[in-house]
């Protein structure tokens, strides 16, 4: 997050950010982005909480409705950052070269 921070701030571009580890997100959040990237792009694969799900937690991860029940219980686990521009177009993750060409 520290270098999304840093980007942002070094373009000028002003952003409000929401800290989805303190706050998670509601359900009808959770599903306007899954409409937008797909309910898989949402999930950090990579990060701990991640890898320390058994496989019945990992199995559930496969269907969207319970993916994103379980992405709001453990909002560790949503990819981060989530940038939503005004137009709604999303980037996940910290992707400097897409995030500037959504200006």
């Amino acid at each position: 997050m520290k270098k999304t921070f840093e980007f942002l701030e070094s373009e000028g571009i002003e952003y409000e950010f929401i800290d989805y580890k303190k706050q998670a997100p509601d359900a009808a959040l959770l599903v306007k982005f899954a409409d937008k990237v797909g309910f898989e792009a949402l999930i950090n694969k990579r990060g701990t909480t991640y890898r320390k799900l058994d496989d019945a937690d990992k199995e559930k991860l496969e269907s969207e409705k319970s993916a994103l029940a379980m992405l709001a219980e453990k909002s560790s686990m949503i990819k981060r950052p989530i940038i939503e521009f005004p137009n709604g177009d999303l980037v996940l993750g910290f992707e400097p070269e897409e995030i500037k060409g959504k200006f």
